[in-house]
C-alpha cells in the first residue's frame, strides 16, 4: 500500500459536504479539517497495483466542491 496525503481546498461553504462525500466513499484512513491554505487533509492508502494519480482522480477529484488539491507522496516510515 502506498500512503499519500491529499490537501483539499473547497469552494466556500462546501467543506462539510465535501468531507461527508469523502467519508461515504470509504477510501480514506484519516480525514481532518485544517486551517491555512487548505480546508481538509485526507490520508489515503492506495493499493500497490494502482496508479496513484489515476486512483486519486477516479475516487476523489470528481467530488463537487473541490477547488484544488495538493498531493504528498510518502516513501519510508522512520
Amino acid at each position: 500500500m502506498n500512503c499519500v496525503f491529499v490537501q483539499i481546498r473547497c469552494r466556500p461553504g462546501t467543506g462539510y459536504r465535501v468531507a461527508s462525500d469523502i467519508v461515504l466513499r470509504e477510501i480514506h484512513s484519516e480525514l481532518y479539517s485544517t486551517s491555512g491554505e487548505f480546508d481538509l487533509i485526507v490520508k489515503i492508502y492506495i493499493p500497490q497495483d494502482e496508479d496513484v494519480g489515476k486512483y486519486i482522480n477516479d475516487n476523489l477529484l470528481d467530488i463537487d466542491g473541490i477547488e484544488r488539491t495538493l498531493t504528498t507522496l510518502t516513501f519510508r516510515a522512520f
